[in-house]
């Protein structure tokens, strides 16, 4: 069993802005796939709502789906879940199961948004999970795959854990994934993202395993950090015509995608800004290279920053009733 954090009930999911800037980006890159020719509207989409289902509400209201399931492993707040659920007739939940349940009943022959979302560090329960999705999802289908970087503090010392410690945590489950990264050098903190994503490549190749014909299509290697470090990999399951479609798209020319996942990471980070600074650099957007506002200062990494992310940038009020 995948050991849950409950971070629903730390923090609002609608008010992180770096995951909601990545929420933005994926919805922007479906709209985009859907115009290359794939039928995102028609697909059911298999996610993790919790009790905000902020991804459920963006993906019917902007991309029109109109199947939508929410798998909550934990049955503790099914009430709670339920009262919650929005577009009754479009969500469907179901708890008390483990994702990779429903995964395994997946009809093969149909396309999936499958976004397995998870708010823990990988471990082996998730790397079972994504073998199972990539094994049988269709092709066409995507598969998002999200989870913390940020690995358990030391029981030995107060802090992070030592790069020692840190490979011996990923060696228990994923050795086998992890054959180029047998130092434990490679396990430094700021590396973490890196060994993370080379376990899921694993995973997913493992899934891959006597499907001949199949592949997997990278599209997203997303890093970012609200309360900690994420990472989402993601892509679509398909062959020779689907990345004929992917390549003459104009997903490729957008500043998130990324073809392979050798490439560096789509690093998201929110610059802290007043409501009066943004709307004044929204004003000057899109701006060239270098451009620097006129008007107050601002760091110049915060500014290229915003540049790349101002169509997705979030913004948020409070409103008295």
């Amino acid at each position: 069993m995948i050991a849950l954090s409950e971070s629903y009930r730390k923090v609002h999911y609608g008010l992180r802005p770096a995951k909601q800037v990545e929420r933005r980006m994926l919805v922007d890159a479906l709209l985009l796939l859907a115009e290359a020719g794939f039928r995102v509207r028609d697909y059911e989409y298999i996610g993790m709502g919790s009790i905000h289902f902020i991804d459920f509400a963006m993906f019917h209201k902007i991309l029109g789906i109109q199947q939508m399931v929410s798998v909550e492993a934990s049955d503790s707040i099914e009430k709670r879940i339920d009262f919650n659920r929005p577009y009754q007739p479009v969500v469907r939940t179901i708890v008390g199961k483990e994702i990779g349940e429903v995964i395994s009943k997946l009809d093969t022959r149909k396309q999936y948004l499958v976004w397995l979302d998870y708010d823990t560090v990988l471990c082996d329960g998730i790397l079972k999970d994504i073998q199972l999705a990539v094994s049988r999802l269709a092709f066409g289908s995507v598969l998002l795959v999200t989870v913390d970087t940020e690995l358990p503090k030391s029981t030995e010392h107060s802090g992070d854990l030592r790069p020692d410690e840190a490979q011996e945590y990923f060696e228990a489950f994923a050795d086998c994934y992890l054959v180029d990264y047998h130092d434990e050098t490679h396990y430094r903190y700021d590396n973490l993202p890196t060994i993370t994503l080379a376990a899921v490549q694993g995973a997913i190749r493992s899934g891959l395993v006597g499907l001949t014909e199949k592949e997997f299509i990278p599209l997203f290697n997303f890093v970012y950090k609200d309360t900690s470090r994420m990472l989402t990999a993601g892509g679509m399951i398909g062959g020779r015509r689907e990345k004929q479609r992917i390549n003459k798209s104009r997903l490729v020319k957008t500043c998130y995608y990324r073809s392979d996942f050798s490439l560096p990471p789509c690093s998201i980070r929110v610059p802290c800004l007043t409501r009066k600074e943004v709307l004044y650099l929204e004003a000057n957007m899109p701006a060239k290279a270098g451009w620097a506002p006129e008007a107050f200062e601002l760091p110049a990494d915060e500014v290229e920053q915003f540049c790349k992310i101002y169509r997705f940038f979030p913004m948020y009020a409070e409103l008295y009733l």
